[in-house]
C-alpha cells in the first residue's frame, strides 16, 4: 500500500514538471530575441550524423550536446528487432496511430485545451503530419545512431513543447496551480503510452497479429524515445505488462468529454473523409475509429454511429484475422493485408499536402524494403524512379 501511494504521488508530481533543459533554452532565446535565427539554423539540422551547427547561441549548442545520445541502457539488439517489426507492420502501425491514437489523445481534456490555446484546433492536417513524421523517423534503421534522423527530430520537438509551455504559462489563460504545467511530463508519459501500448491494442482490435515479443520490443523503442524526450526514466515502466497497467491507471482514467476534444475529433474525421471521393463512404471513417478506440471514448468525442458501416468494418476485421492466420502461407493474403494498411497513410500524405508532392520523409532503408514488398504508401522521388 505505501508503494502504491508513493507511485501515485510521483505521478501527480509529474503534472508540475516541465523540461528544465529545453525550458531554459526557450527562456533565453525569448529574452534575447533570437528565436528566428535559431529556427532558420535548426531547419537544416536533420540527421544524427550531422555535426551540431556552430552558428548557434551557446545555450542552444549546450542543449543539443546534452541531449544528443540515447540513454546508456538502450539495447541495440532490441532496437534492431523493433525495426524488423516496422518493416513487416509499420504501415499498420501508422494506420492505427491515425485512427486510434490521435483520437485517444483528444480524449484527454488537459492536452486538448493546450491545443486550443495554441490555435491548432482547426489544423488537424498539421498535427497529423508532424506526428506521422515523428513516427516515420522512429521507424528507421538504427533511429538513435549513425544513419538515422530521429535524434534531431526529438530535440526539436522538446524545444517546440518548451515554447508552448513558455507562452501558455504567460498568457494568463492557464492556472498552473490547479492544472499543472502545460505539456507537463505527465502529459508526455501519457502520450508515450498512447503511441505504444494503445497502438498495439488497436492493431489487435482490427485483426493484425502482434506477438508478445514484438509488442515488448515496440514498447521498448518508445521507452528509449521517452528518455530522449526528457521523461524521467523511473516514470516509464520497464515492461509492457507494467506499461499496460499504468496506461489504465494514468491515461484511460483521465479520459473524458471536452468541447476542445470534440472539435479536434470532428476536424480529424473531416480530414479523413476527404480521402474518399463523394459522400457515400464517409461513414466508414467513423466506424473504423469506433473499431479501434474504446466505445465510451468514441461517445464522449461524439464520433458518429453507423449500423451499416459498423457491420461492414466488423466483417472486414474478421476477414483480416482469417488472412493473418494464413499470412505465412499465402502471398495473396499478405498482399491484401499490406495494401489495406497502406491506403490510409498514402491518402493522408496526399491530403496533408493538398495533392502536391509530399513533404513526409520515409527513412530510405524502410522505403526500399516497403517498395520491394509493394506496400510503400509514398512513391519514390523522381530520381529514384528514373534509376538515377
Amino acid at each position: 500500500m505505501p508503494e502504491t501511494q508513493n507511485a501515485l504521488k510521483s505521478l501527480e508530481a509529474l503534472k508540475y514538471q516541465g523540461d528544465p533543459l529545453a525550458d531554459a533554452v526557450i527562456a533565453d532565446l525569448v529574452s534575447g530575441g533570437t528565436t528566428g535565427v535559431v529556427n532558420e539554423v535548426l531547419a537544416h539540422f536533420r540527421d544524427n550524423d550531422q555535426p551540431i551547427p556552430e552558428d548557434l547561441p551557446e545555450p542552444v549548442r549546450t542543449y543539443l550536446v546534452a541531449t544528443d545520445n540515447p540513454p546508456a541502457w538502450a539495447d541495440p539488439d532490441r532496437i534492431a528487432r523493433a525495426y524488423e517489426f516496422f518493416v513487416d507492420d509499420g504501415v499498420h502501425v501508422a494506420s492505427v496511430l491515425s485512427f486510434g491514437a490521435m483520437v485517444n489523445c483528444y480524449a484527454q481534456p488537459r492536452p486538448s485545451r493546450v491545443l486550443s490555446l495554441t490555435h491548432r484546433l482547426n489544423q488537424p492536417h498539421r498535427r497529423l503530419s508532424e506526428t506521422s513524421q515523428f513516427v516515420m523517423h522512429l521507424m528507421g534503421q538504427n533511429p538513435f545512431g549513425s544513419g538515422g534522423s530521429f535524434v534531431p527530430t526529438i530535440q526539436k520537438t522538446r524545444l517546440i513543447h518548451a515554447a508552448v509551455r513558455h507562452f501558455i504559462t504567460r498568457s494568463g489563460e492557464w492556472n498552473t496551480e490547479a492544472d499543472g504545467v502545460p505539456l507537463c511530463q505527465q502529459d508526455m508519459l501519457g502520450a508515450l503510452l498512447i503511441f505504444s501500448v494503445q497502438v498495439i491494442d488497436g492493431m489487435r482490435r482490427i485483426g493484425i497479429s502482434v506477438t508478445d515479443s514484438e509488442a515488448e520490443d515496440y514498447y521498448y523503442v518508445w521507452r528509449v524515445t521517452g528518455a530522449l524526450l526528457g521523461i524521467p526514466a523511473d516514470a516509464m515502466p520497464e515492461t509492457l505488462t507494467e506499461a499496460q497497467a499504468l496506461n489504465a491507471r494514468l491515461v484511460e482514467a483521465s479520459y473524458g468529454p471536452s468541447a476542445e476534444g470534440i472539435e479536434l475529433t470532428r476536424n480529424l474525421l473531416h480530414l479523413y473523409e476527404n480521402l474518399v471521393p463523394g459522400k457515400a463512404f464517409d461513414g466508414v471513417v467513423a466506424a473504423m475509429v469506433r473499431q479501434v478506440v474504446n466505445p465510451k471514448v468514441a461517445d464522449w468525442l461524439e464520433v458518429p454511429r453507423s449500423r451499416v458501416w459498423s457491420r461492414a468494418v466488423g466483417a472486414g476485421v474478421r476477414a483480416m484475422r482469417l488472412l493473418e492466420r494464413s499470412e505465412d502461407r499465402s502471398r495473396v493474403a499478405t498482399a491484401v493485408l499490406d495494401k489495406a494498411g497502406s491506403l490510409l497513410l498514402g491518402g493522408s500524405v496526399r491530403t496533408l499536402t493538398n495533392g502536391q508532392p509530399t513533404a513526409l520523409t520515409i527513412p530510405a532503408d524502410l522505403r526500399e524494403k516497403w517498395l520491394a514488398a509493394g506496400v510503400c504508401p509514398v512513391a519514390p522521388p523522381p530520381a529514384a524512379r528514373n534509376g538515377s
